[in-house]
């Protein structure tokens, strides 16, 4: 995930999310991310304190991060959730 988002992946790291994490409202929470959709759907938003990605249509992603060192902790959350479950 350094200069290009891998779809699959981060598609894996979601799903693990909602079907191991805890639900709060219409949004799931596991190791301290949360991951929610858009009302249609389309859009998935993976998010921390610190760092959110919204990830959309045609694999199009946005990250907003204030702190290089918060994406590089964001990141290594993602991985250990794929490892973990």
């Amino acid at each position: 995930m350094k200069n290009e988002l891998d779809s699959k992946f981060l598609l894996q790291v979601f799903d693990k999310i909602r079907q191991f994490g805890e639900k709060e409202g219409d949004k799931y929470r596991l190791n301290g991310i949360t991951a929610f959709t858009d009302l249609d759907g389309y859009t998935l938003f993976i998010e921390d304190k610190h760092v959110k990605l919204s990830f959309g249509f045609h694999s199009q992603y946005h990250f907003d991060y204030e702190d290089r060192e918060h994406y590089e902790k964001f990141e290594k959350k993602l991985k250990q959730i794929d490892k973990e479950y």
